[in-house]
């Protein structure tokens, strides 16, 4: 692949190391918020805190996009986020778009599934994009925003080699080039991935399991007639008793998977003159085809036990992992952020207490909690571990391609979708009648409003969802601005009754910045709606 785009999209470093005045500063210079690790999660929490004004450094030791594909599935959940972020449409259009998956058992299809079968949604299910564009499209926003002026820096070669808690900062030690210096944070978000030095300096670690299976990954790039779906087999004719899955990705690309087992010899395994005997068996002899990128994967399902610790919070890989099947590392990484952000910003600008952070534990962890266990499950299904748990999954497997009752027993890896914050003590009243899809705690659903989205009205803020009754286009509310979005009944559509109103007549919800349902009502109770918001920013209450 010399000198083609990709290749130079690795080797330019899209954020090379300067020099910056902090390094000859005679006191280590004070910042509100430092982000460390330039990776896809990393970025969407600097562009979000840029967004809102809100200064903040990214430090990565790193200067250009991840090498490979690594993270490719992209939620529907995480393009509304990319939306709210301002580079959705970039992720889109370059992103292959599917809905449809393929289940095969041996050398037969069993059944399939569509993972968006409703109307009525702006994004897809989901998009298929390697990681180096994602991250690319983000660094090009947080450009956009500097160029804007906001306050977002990204500091490549910048090494982070210490972390020291103090009361009301945290004291981080930074090397580079030029030498080493200091710089203090107000708040240090670690987003340093799976291996998080920030979590060894701060002698933490994960809880959970790891797997004693082995997983091949290979990107290869081909031309072939494969559909746009998601096909897994379990014990095909190509890879006998293991497992295998196959995507297709943007530029001729496609993701293989293919199950190796335990023990195995890692380093010969990725050797191509290994993997590319694997490849011919299961697409066949005659197939032309490049091998991009190979890597070799455990599956681990671990977390740590606490997400924030005083002044550093953790987010993404740094803070749980979970197995790749069914695409819940990255995604759940960008909805961490989607919590994390507007709660920081509120905590910063002294609009909400500190004690409001604390909900990110309890939210995230619990979304941490469910990922994990839907992970195991999938992971459990995948590589049985008894004979009899062998069997018991072959006949579910048989059922499955003539009978209906038996396919949701069949788990190739349970697909991301986001977490409904049930108990959540930000949740405020709910009201008899109205679907329980968007009960508060719950992500608000898309839907279409005249020639918008719902999800495009709400934005970022705080926002007041008037459904048949006429709520102020904006009301100031504990010194916030909430945006009111009034849409009268002739105006609401099958899809937006069908999830809001149900056979209510009419409704009013609280959205959060994160387009979480807060509160609803069937009626405009201004006192009830204060009330709300003020649960909401941990202010008062222990939430319904």
């Amino acid at each position: 692949m010399g000198g083609d785009p990709v290749t130079k999209l690795f080797e330019a470093p899209l954020y090379p190391y300067k020099w910056s005045p902090d390094q000859g500063a005679d006191n280590p210079v004070r910042h509100p918020v430092v982000v460390i690790g330039a990776g896809p999660v990393g970025l969407a929490t600097a562009i979000d805190l840029a967004q809102a004004d809100i200064p903040v450094v990214v430090l990565d030791d790193n200067d250009k996009v991840s090498v490979g594909s690594r993270a490719i599935c992209f939620s529907k959940r995480s393009l509304e986020i990319f939306d709210r972020l301002g580079c959705g449409d970039e992720m889109v259009r370059k992103g292959v778009v599917w809905n449809v998956g393929k289940v095969f058992f041996g050398d037969r299809q069993v059944y399939d599934f569509n993972l968006l079968p409703e109307e009525g949604h702006k994004r897809p299910a989901f998009i298929n994009l390697q990681q180096y564009y994602c991250e690319l499209y983000l660094v090009e926003r947080l450009r956009s925003l500097q160029a804007e002026g906001k306050p977002v820096e990204i500091r490549g070669g910048n090494k982070v080699t210490g972390l020291e808690r103090k009361e009301d900062h945290t004291l981080v030690s930074i090397h580079t080039e030029d030498g080493d210096y200091f710089l203090e944070a107000d708040w240090l978000i670690a987003c340093d991935g799976a291996g998080s030095p920030a979590r060894a300096m701060l002698g933490l670690d994960f809880v959970g399991r790891v797997f004693e299976d082995n997983f091949l990954i290979a990107d290869v790039i081909m031309k072939a007639e494969f559909p746009t779906e998601r096909w897994f087999w379990f014990d095909p004719p190509f890879n006998k008793g293991q497992s295998a899955l196959l995507h297709k990705q943007p530029d001729g690309v496609w993701r293989i998977d293919l199950q190796l087992g335990w023990n195995i010899d890692k380093a010969q395994e990725k050797k191509p003159e290994n993997v590319i005997p694997r490849l011919k068996h299961m697409l066949g002899e005659d197939v032309e085809f490049d091998l991009e990128w190979v890597s070799i994967y455990t599956f681990q399902c671990r977390r740590m036990e606490k997400f924030r610790h005083g002044r550093v919070i953790f987010a993404g890989d740094s803070a749980h992992q979970v197995s790749p099947f069914g695409a819940r590392g990255a995604n759940s990484g960008f909805q961490d952020i989607d919590n994390l952000g507007w709660k920081l910003k509120l905590v910063l600008t002294g609009k909400a207490p500190e004690t409001l952070l604390d909900s990110y534990r309890f939210e995230r962890e619990m979304a941490a909690d469910e990922n994990i266990l839907q992970s195991t499950r999938s992971t459990d299904f995948i590589t049985p571990k008894t004979e009899m748990s062998r069997i018991f999954r072959d006949a579910a497997l048989d059922l499955s391609e003539h009978h209906a009752f038996a396919r949701p027993l069949v788990n190739s890896g349970r697909l991301s979708v986001p977490c409904h914050y049930d108990g959540s003590p930000l949740n405020g009243p709910d009201a008899d009648g109205l679907p329980a899809r968007t009960r508060p705690g719950s992500p608000a659903s898309d839907a279409p409003v005249g020639r918008s989205w719902l999800l495009d009205k709400i934005g970022g803020d705080f926002a007041l969802l008037g459904l048949g009754v006429d709520v102020p286009p904006e009301s100031d509310v504990h010194g916030l601005s909430v945006k009111g979005i009034t849409v009268p009944l002739k105006d609401i559509g099958a899809e937006l009754k069908a999830r809001y109103l149900g056979d209510v007549g009419q409704a009013v919800y609280l959205i959060r910045p994160d387009q979480h349902v807060a509160a609803r009502w069937t009626m405009l109770d201004r006192q009830e709606i204060s009330n709300a918001l003020a649960i909401a920013l941990g202010k008062e209450g222990t939430g319904t």
